[in-house]
């Protein structure tokens, strides 16, 4: 296991177990363990198969969920708003830590056959019982009001977390002020965070929401208190505290000091502070008002005096500026290639989905070429493509209108130099390939350039100080520690120095001036370790490794951060991710993907000037209808 669909790279695999258990059975094991073959009197070992049933806990769920649909050995039954609900005592409280303290402790219900419980909606009470025997519970807008207190409730974390992951992709600056309040009312703290991060960032568009209008003063102040508003100036802020204040004047008016002093009225242009805020009528009425605008007007008139004038009025917000995003591009997940495309916030640590590619690809080379993601190449699980997808951040859509490379490449190194697309290496389907090519964007064509000296599947690729690097792969025999660099200008590739690991399928990336080249495959196993190159010393050196073995990892610089993502550890498809932090050299968890992906590639963008939360939630319903088909194809695909 661990190459990927169509590998041809050698040194390990069934072929050599099989060598293996050959040489066994030629020394006189016939391979049944019978007693006596190997010519020597031994009492014969017991026969033996362990099993572990997979389908047991669903096939018993399912029973169980039938006899409490027929009211059978139920023993227990549920009083809610009016409906009773039969249930048995094991199974709630096998699911819920607020059931299992009422029957198995000394409370008046541990010995009832009915109990009544209140507070809670009868609908959302009967969704969550069929979740505690199903596993299955559908939260959409109609029910995610009753069924999150309910969750909190009866301790049902799970539900909890799926509730708040709802709400978080309904967020958008007409709701997120009731969003927020309704995590805080439930102490959902990953969400509330979540809402205060987008109403910060998007408060030109909150700002002129009804719910705004509405918000309490408590709520108002804590918002525009915030050193990371996103404003382009502050009398944005003073335009909306009074516009919230003026909705219900005769009440609010009150409260004028109480907001305004965590409006930063010294940064204010001397025109607005005089002939607007100064010449309010509701401003000029109120004394502790005039004060605020006095101190302002003296900030502004005395700049020699304003190092001893500083405090929270006089600091200029900060906001969170959109940075950078993540995308992973296609891969192998549930025995198929897959099309589906993710993408990674840095600020909130959410994945969302976004518009799946035209065709299935994994060994995909992906690059960002003038703000727009190419995905190169690739296999669809039964043919090797030289067709290329072109995705737009702003219009969430992919277009196929890009020249196809001249050779069909899968396990594909993809990066960007000078302005041109590289497609570096692969296999075609009939050997490794030491092709390499460019794309120019604006000729829409693809030309070759000077090969490198060694063929290379599995291969990645950096460019730093002007060079293309072309790190370890395969040359179909076995993977390779060997690294070479192209000088476009003299269309030459020259050998440096290699690896100290031998790697194929491995992750690399350019951070901090180095090149880092993280896990990947050697002869025998999947590989955690990781090192990096120093092209002024031609050295490399090791640095901690992961916490996990990735081979086909995705490896990319984030906001100043390195991450791996995704791959395979020898057993299993991952979906985590990892950052490593250089300062600590130490990586850590930070996260999981919605899908699992072995070889599928990683890309970095500015986040897109405009969100739309809809498309994002669209793109996830067509990808899981794209991916029901992908449970048919074996994993012995995967095997070289």
């Amino acid at each position: 296991m661990g190459d990927l669909p169509g590998s041809t790279g050698g040194g390990s695999g069934p072929a050599a177990a099989g060598n293996a258990s050959g040489n066994a059975n030629s020394a006189g094991n016939t391979g049944l363990g019978v007693a006596g073959t190997t010519g020597v009197d031994r009492p014969p070992s017991p026969a033996r198969l362990s099993h572990t049933s997979e389908k047991h806990p669903k096939v018993t769920l399912t029973e169980l969920n039938m006899l409490r649909r027929h009211r059978e050995l139920c023993d227990v039954v549920l009083n809610v708003g009016g409906r009773k609900i039969f249930a048995h005592r094991v199974i709630l409280s096998a699911c819920s830590s607020y059931f299992c303290a009422m029957f198995t402790g000394e409370l008046e219900e541990s010995r009832q056959t009915e109990v009544t419980i209140r507070d809670i909606d009868e609908n959302a009470m009967e969704l969550l019982i069929d979740f505690c025997y199903t596993a299955h519970i559908i939260v959409e807008e109609s029910n995610v009001q009753t069924l999150l207190p309910a969750a909190c409730l009866l301790q049902l974390v799970e539900i909890q977390d799926i509730c708040c992951e709802f709400l978080k992709r309904q967020l958008d600056p007409t709701n997120c002020l009731g969003i927020r309040a309704f995590a805080d009312t439930h102490s959902c703290r990953e969400l509330l965070r979540i809402a205060d991060k987008f109403t910060q960032h998007n408060f030109q568009e909150v700002m002129e929401s009804e719910e705004f209008l509405l918000l309490p003063v408590g709520q108002l102040v804590d918002i525009i208190c915030s050193d990371e508003l996103n404003v382009r100036s502050e009398e944005q802020v003073f335009n909306a505290v009074m516009s919230w204040l003026k909705y219900n004047v005769a009440e609010r008016r009150q409260h004028l000091a109480q907001v305004l002093q965590h409006v930063r009225l010294p940064l204010l242009s001397p025109k607005f502070l005089v002939g607007t805020v100064g010449s309010d009528l509701l401003v000029r009425s109120d004394e502790a008002c005039r004060d605020l605008v006095d101190e302002a007007k003296n900030y502004l008139l005395l700049p020699q005096e304003r190092p001893l004038m500083q405090g929270p009025r006089t600091r200029p917000r900060k906001p969170t500026r959109r940075g950078e995003v993540l995308f992973a591009v296609g891969g192998w997940c549930s025995g198929d290639a897959i099309a589906s495309v993710e993408r990674f916030d840095p600020q909130t640590n959410d994945w969302k989905m976004v518009a799946p590619m035209s065709k299935r690809r994994c060994g995909v080379g992906v690059a960002v070429l003038n703000d727009l993601l190419y995905a190169v190449g690739g296999h669809d699980g039964q043919s090797y493509l030289n067709s290329i997808e072109r995705y737009d951040p702003q219009t969430n859509q992919w277009s196929c209108d890009v020249a196809p490379t001249t050779s069909c490449r899968t396990s594909v190194g993809v990066a960007v130099l000078d302005g041109f697309l590289y497609a570096v290496g692969g296999q075609d389907g009939v050997q490794c390939l030491n092709h390499v090519e460019r794309y120019d964007p604006k000729e829409n064509k693809w030309s070759k350039v000077a090969p490198m000296t060694t063929r290379r599947l599995g291969v990645a690729v950096a460019v730093l100080g002007g060079f293309l690097y072309a790190i370890g792969g395969s040359d179909g025999q076995c993977p390779l520690n060997t690294v070479e660099r192209y000088d476009p200008r003299q269309n030459k590739w020259v050998a440096v120095s290699p690896m100290s690991t031998r790697r194929k399928h491995l992750g690399c990336a350019v951070f901090n001036n180095y090149i880092y080249a993280v896990g990947g495959r050697d002869d025998c196993m999947e590989l955690s370790s990781a090192e990096r190159y120093n092209p002024l010393t031609n050295t490399w050196s090791p640095i901690v490794a992961m916490t996990s073995r990735r081979s086909g990892v995705g490896l990319a610089v984030v906001n100043g951060q390195l991450y791996a993502v995704g791959g395979f550890d020898g057993s299993a498809y991952l979906k985590t991710i990892e950052v490593y932090d250089p300062e600590t050299n130490q990586w850590r968890l930070c996260g999981c993907m919605n899908y699992r992906r072995l070889g599928g590639g990683v890309g970095v963008m500015r986040a897109p000037q405009t969100e739309n939360y809809m498309w994002c939630e669209n793109s996830f319903k067509q990808q899981q209808q794209q991916q029901q088909h992908n449970t048919n194809n074996t994993p012995s695909q995967l095997t070289s």
